[in-house]
């Protein structure tokens, strides 16, 4: 346990001297603060254009925002938070490859799951802080603005497009155990998204899939209940669990 600490440990050291985290809370907190701002600046901006959309043959009506439209901004913005999130630590595990760091560790005697275990620690840590701060100061500056209370299964919506960075994680671990670039680690879990996504265009089957995590605004709407998240929820956390363990025992195979 002293070695995964101690392991885990330099790789939070790692991850702040080169910038990594600074950069990713830096776009978080840009993103928490926007989802608000725009809402709050939309009518502002729509009466400046005003003029110019009139004198194209177009009116525009009075635009009412409140903490729904908030809302909506976070889940929009959000895919864009989780790309950049995903190009900066797909490279987690291929760096060491290429870099040859890893070799003289596990020549000192570090047990190969305690390196993916470091690894997925180090990377849910920090997207849960970022994810989380994220939200938290859309919530604060909503409150202020409007009223949450005007928003259905806020706290579900937000837990479920958690887990789903969660599941995405999980992908990059996965990939990282057989892959040894940065590029086919970001293919791979870009490829398995866009399957699944294929997918759960079936109606049989899309509650089943980890993409229904993403049906943020119909819970947020209230169309959706908690109920009806039951199923995909426990099916994408059975996956994220099988995918970490599928990880350590290939890595244990994996020759560096």
């Amino acid at each position: 346990m002293k070695q995964l600490i101690a392991f885990t440990k330099k790789e939070f050291t790692e991850g702040y001297r080169t910038g990594k985290f600074l950069i990713l809370i830096i776009v978080f907190v840009v993103f928490g603060i926007m989802n608000p701002a725009v809402a709050k600046l939309t009518p502002w901006m729509m009466n400046l254009l005003s003029d110019t959309l009139k004198e194209a043959g177009m009116t525009v009506a009075n635009i009412e925002v409140n903490a729904m439209t908030s809302w909506e901004q976070f889940v929009k913005n959000l895919p864009m938070g989780m790309i950049v999130f995903m190009i900066m630590f797909g490279g987690i595990m291929t760096a060491e490859y290429q870099k040859g760091t890893l070799i003289n560790i596990l020549t000192k005697g570090l047990s190969r799951w305690k390196v993916v275990a470091a690894k997925s620690i180090l990377t849910v840590s920090f997207w849960t802080l970022c994810y989380w701060m994220c939200f938290f100061i859309t919530y604060i500056y909503n409150e202020y603005f409007w009223d949450n209370k005007i928003v259905s299964n806020l706290f579900l919506s937000a837990f479920c497009l958690y887990l789903f960075g969660i599941w995405l994680i999980s992908l990059i671990i996965f990939a990282s155990s057989f892959m040894n670039s940065n590029s086919s680690v970001l293919l791979f879990t870009g490829g398995t998204f866009f399957v699944v996504y294929l997918c759960s265009l079936v109606p049989s089957i899309s509650e089943y899939l980890p993409t229904r995590l993403l049906s943020s605004n119909e819970m947020l709407q209230g169309a959706i209940n908690g109920s009806d998240m039951i199923i995909s929820i426990l099916i994408t956390m059975l996956i994220t669990i099988t995918a970490f363990a599928f990880s350590v025992v290939i890595f244990n195979k994996k020759q560096i």
